[in-house]
């Protein structure tokens, strides 16, 4: 998650003087939901799960049921992105190492063991990781070089390497090169390659795979040939969706509650657009959906069973419906709940939670589940805001609070238009994410002034 581009004006005239900001905690950047379970990551970098914890896939060393109802660290540092599967997990460290720990009953961790569960992470790969996608009961992950490699089960050829029901518990490679995205369904897989193309091999029954039949597959067979930037598959769904990059959303597969958002509660095998623009993030849920538009918008549609969509009732809707008008960065969408996180770094869940899956300190002690988005974990105080102080000099100093670690470049420019502006110093934010960059003003016009991540 990149924190928006921030602008500040600053008159000379102005004798009000701010303290620097401190921050002594990081806002949440990632999140990842299971079956009944949730992940999130730290701007410091540090994994936190909550929620079932039967095969140990939480990974805190323990088999215990029902789990944990309140946030736990897992590991302090290190981890850059996250996958939750049915009941196992894959994160990725900042040297490429792939991680895995959960449940094995079909070998979807890699690590070489047959039915062996694990409830501390492990290592899978070394290195060179650069993307990973949790299924039910199989794994993929994407190399630098493009490749795609998957482990686990195989019984639908989700794994796309030509073969039923022959999974393998050590990473498998099923193409050599130019994948640039992946996916992991109830038995099926989906991808991206480097020229906007979407691809698609496994289960079929409900159309999942867009492909105009219901048919299995078990090599991967095109679907769209370009324009296709995300794509989204439930942990226990039957549905796919994808964006192209006119912001425009997809979806294709089951619809039984009406999942897809069309307006109907029939299932399709041809992909057919739901919103025509506007769209930047979806996620699936076992039978709901979530989108983010560009306001920042959060939507959602199909089953509501557990409250999951968060518009305060449990009743299924078959049309997209807003449940936050904007604020909201990232989703993520478990069996039969919801995360997602607002621009504050705060994260957010709403729907079951008997397992402690929302991590609110509850489970189903008159608790059970939510219908309306409830804060789980709050933003640092002055998370992804500038505040400044005048110094001797002339000078003025701005201090922001972002992310732990990210570089933070300061521009500038004299006027409004023409949109010309100056780079003048980056540097990274310390560990707690507080960066204080300091510049001369020009007493001669007004000065405006951003701060913006940069890679």
């Amino acid at each position: 998650m990149k924190p928006k581009h921030k602008l500040i004006r600053i008159w000379l005239l102005c004798a009000a003087v701010l303290p620097g900001v401190t921050s002594g905690a990081q806002p949440v950047t990632r999140i990842a939901a299971g079956e009944m379970h949730s992940l999130f990551l730290k701007g410091d970098g540090s994994l936190w799960a909550m929620g079932r914890n039967e095969e140990g896939e939480l990974g805190d060393g323990t088999y215990s049921y029902p789990g944990t109802n309140r946030p736990e660290q897992i590991l302090t540092c290190g981890v850059t992105a996250i996958a939750a599967g049915g009941s196992h997990n894959l994160f990725l460290k900042s040297d490429g190492s792939l991680w895995a720990m959960g449940d094995n009953a079909f070998n979807q961790l890699g690590d070489g063991s047959y039915n062996t569960y694990t409830n501390r992470p492990e290592q899978i790969v070394p290195g060179g990781v650069t993307a990973i996608a949790a299924g039910c009961l199989h794994s993929l992950f994407l190399k630098s070089d493009g490749s795609l490699w998957g482990m686990g089960g195989n019984c639908w050829g989700e794994l796309g390497d030509g073969t039923y029901c022959a999974g393998t518990n050590r990473p498998k490679q099923s193409l050599a090169s130019g994948v640039t995205a992946i996916a992991g369904g109830w038995g099926y897989s989906l991808f991206l390659k480097s020229d906007g193309s979407l691809w698609v091999t496994g289960y079929n029954a409900y159309g999942d795979l867009g492909d105009g039949t219901t048919n299995k597959t078990n090599l991967p067979e095109q679907i769209v040939a370009s324009n296709v930037t995300a794509i989204a598959a439930g942990v226990r769904s039957y549905h796919s969706l994808f964006l192209k990059s006119d912001g425009s959303l997809w979806a294709m597969g089951g619809n039984d509650y009406g999942q897809l958002g069309d307006g109907t509660f029939n299932n399709t095998n041809q992909p057919e657009q739901i919103v025509a623009s506007g769209v930047t993030a979806i996620a699936a849920g076992e039978a709901h959906s979530l989108f983010l538009k560009s306001d920042g918008s959060l939507w959602a549609m199909g089953l509501n069973v557990s409250g999951q969509l968060g518009d305060g009732t449990y009743s299924n809707t078959n049309q997209p419906e807003q449940i936050v008008a904007g604020g909201v960065t990232a989703i993520a969408a478990g069996k039969l709940h919801s995360l997602f996180l607002k621009s504050d770094g705060s994260l957010w869940g709403m729907g079951y939670n008997t397992y402690g899956q929302l991590g609110d300190g509850t489970t189903d002690n008159g608790h059970y589940k939510t219908n309306r988005p409830e804060q789980i974990v709050a933003g640092p105080p002055g998370y992804n805001r500038i505040s400044t102080r005048l110094l001797s000099g002339g000078d003025v100093r701005l201090s922001y609070v972002g992310i732990a670690g990210t570089n933070y470049a300061l521009d500038r420019r004299f006027t409004l238009s023409p949109a010309n502006w100056v780079p003048q110093v980056t540097n990274p934010a310390d560990a707690n994410g507080v960066i204080m960059l300091t510049n001369t003003l020009d007493p001669t016009t007004n000065n405006f002034w951003r701060i913006r991540s940069v890679p």
